[in-house]
């Protein structure tokens, strides 16, 4: 069975509890790895530096630039390359403004603590931005879209390398996840008038 179809099968509140519980894992394995990997809690706390400029002015450049690129894919590429079963659209296509803002920032802590700060950290870029991208299996089919998820995750991966400060990655996911998600919100409410 296709992803599209399982997806069409779901209510909205089974795919927000997967979500919910998807990245309730990962919090889950960041913090267990950390146990094992870290010395302390402190040295996980050391990832995270209140930094103004690289957080909003580097990170958020960054994400508006991804942002941009998106957009402009949308523009000049077919719709079925990027289609990716309908899953973004039942996330975020009807929800809250407020919701998605819960939403972009859950994800983006989560997996940027698991993938940029425990895994990153103690294993490296390339591994960390692979399974990164493993994990958004659903566009492994879709040669475009899996080259798009796996250039963001070593994008993210270079940035929190780059500055050394895990708020960047957070703050640039949440960005991207946060503004396409209020894309798709407000394409859906104007599809349905």
């Amino acid at each position: 069975m296709k992803q599209s179809d399982l997806v069409k099968k779901m209510t909205d509140k089974e795919i927000l509890l997967n979500l919910y519980i998807t990245q309730l894992i990962m919090l889950v394995l960041a913090f267990v790895l950390s146990w094992f990997l870290f010395d302390s809690f402190k040295d996980v706390l050391k990832l995270f530096k209140w930094q103004p400029f690289h957080i909003f002015v580097v990170g958020g450049g960054c994400a508006i630039l991804i942002i941009s690129f998106e957009l402009l894919l949308e523009k000049v590429l077919p719709k079925n390359w990027l289609d990716d079963g309908g899953i973004n659209e039942r996330v975020f296509g009807n929800r809250s403004v407020f919701h998605i803002f819960v939403l972009a920032a859950v994800i983006a802590f989560s997996e940027e603590l698991l993938f940029r700060g425990v895994l990153q950290t103690y294993f490296g870029l390339v591994p960390a931005s692979i399974l990164f991208a493993l994990i958004h299996f659903r566009y492994l089919s879709k040669v475009v879209l899996f080259i798009v998820v796996v250039s963001l995750s070593f994008f993210l991966g270079w940035l929190y390398h780059r500055t050394g400060n895990l708020l960047v990655p957070i703050f640039a996911h949440f960005t991207i996840d946060f503004v396409l998600g209020c894309i798709l919100r407000f394409r859906n409410q104007k599809n349905q008038v």
